[in-house]
C-alpha cells in the first residue's frame, strides 16, 4: 500500500532473456512510471528529480540489467542509499529461467547475448548468472520463467502487484507476563523486565499500565528513557523492511514479568508513536490475569 507521501519503487532485474520486456509492459499496464535499461549510477539522481518536481507520480518500475554494466558494480551502493530515503518504499522484483530454455530464447530471436557479443550464448548465461548471484539474493520476489508465456508471466505480475496495492500492512503491538507464557504468534519481542517495576508501589500495584499514574513512573526512570530511544530508533529502521518483504502486519510483543504494568505502557507508547505512520493495533494478552482477577 502506498501511502500520499511515498513513492513506490520496483526494480525488475534478473537473467537476459527471462521476460523484463514483458514484465516492464506489465506495470505500466497497473499504471507504474517505467524506465527501460537505467543505469544504477543514476539511480539516486533520478529519485532527486522525481522528488524536487512536484508531481503525483508514486508508482515508478526500473529495468536495470546487464546492458548497463558498465554501471553495474555501483547498483548495491544506489539500493543502500535507497534505504536512507523514507518517502521510497523499494522492491527487487528478480526474473530467471533455465540455461537450457534462456539459450532456445536467443537462437528463437536470433540475438546475441550482452556478455558474449562473439560468443556462444551459454557463455555468456554463464557468465551472467554469477554476476548476477548476490543481487539475486537481495531480491524480495522471484519468478523462475523457464516454463511460463509471456501471457502468463504478465498474469503473475498484475496478480501479484495488482493485490498489493490494496494491501494495508499494519503494526500491532502486544504486551504479555512472561509468567504466563510467550506469545506463539509474536515477529519480535522485546523483555522489559529489568525496568523498575510499578508492581512494588503499593498504590500502583492494583492500576494497570494504561493508567497515567503507572505511564509517568514506567517513563521517569533514565533506564526506561535510553531503552526506549534505542528500541524506537531499531523498529524505526526495522518496520519498513519487514513491509518491504511483503508482510501484511508484523507484531511486536513486549513482555514483563506479569504483563500489567511495564510491558502495557511501552505497548501504548509503540502503537501511539506509529499511529501516524501505519495502521497501528495494540492488545495486552494478560493485563487482568493479576491476582484477584
Amino acid at each position: 500500500m502506498t501511502t500520499e507521501t511515498e513513492t513506490r519503487l520496483v526494480i525488475i532485474t534478473g537473467m537476459s532473456g527471462a521476460g523484463k520486456t514483458v514484465a516492464v509492459q506489465s506495470f505500466e499496464d497497473l499504471g507504474y512510471y517505467c524506465v527501460d535499461n537505467l543505469p544504477p549510477a543514476l539511480l539516486p539522481k533520478f529519485l532527486e528529480l522525481m522528488k524536487d518536481a512536484n508531481n503525483s507520480i508514486q508508482k515508478v518500475a526500473l529495468v536495470m540489467d546487464l546492458r548497463g554494466r558498465e554501471f553495474f558494480d555501483s547498483l548495491f551502493q544506489a539500493l543502500d542509499q535507497l534505504t536512507e530515503n523514507d518517502w521510497v518504499n523499494e522492491h527487487i522484483l528478480f526474473l530467471d529461467a533455465q540455461d537450457k530454455k534462456l539459450v532456445s530464447r536467443y537462437k528463437e530471436t536470433r540475438r546475441q547475448h550482452p556478455l558474449a557479443p562473439l560468443g556462444l550464448p551459454l557463455e555468456g548465461i554463464e557468465q551472467e548468472r554469477q554476476m548476477l548471484s548476490e543481487l539475486r539474493g537481495r531480491a524480495q520476489h522471484f519468478i523462475d520463467t523457464t516454463n511460463l508465456k509471456p501471457k502468463e508471466l504478465r498474469d503473475k505480475i498484475i496478480g501479484k502487484y495488482g493485490e498489493e496495492e490494496q494491501k494495508i500492512f499494519s503494526v500491532h503491538t502486544l504486551s504479555f507476563g512472561f509468567k504466563y507464557g510467550m506469545p506463539i504468534d509474536a515477529d519480535l519481542v522485546f523483555d522489559v523486565r529489568f525496568l523498575p517495576n510499578p508492581h512494588y508501589v503499593d498504590h500502583l500495584q492494583p492500576l494497570t499500565g494504561k493508567t497515567k499514574e503507572v505511564s509517568d513512573y514506567v517513563f521517569k526512570w533514565t533506564e526506561t528513557q535510553k531503552f526506549l530511544e534505542k528500541l524506537m530508533d531499531l523498529l524505526t529502521f526495522m518496520i519498513p523492511q519487514y513491509k518491504k518483504e511483503g508482510k501484511a502486519q508484523l507484531v511486536i510483543a513486549i513482555g514483563c514479568t506479569g504483563g500489567q504494568h511495564r510491558s502495557v505502557a511501552l505497548s501504548e507508547y509503540i502503537a501511539d508513536y506509529y499511529k501516524t505512520q501505519y495502521n497501528t493495533h495494540v492488545a495486552h494478552r494478560d493485563i487482568d490475569k493479576r491476582k484477584g482477577h
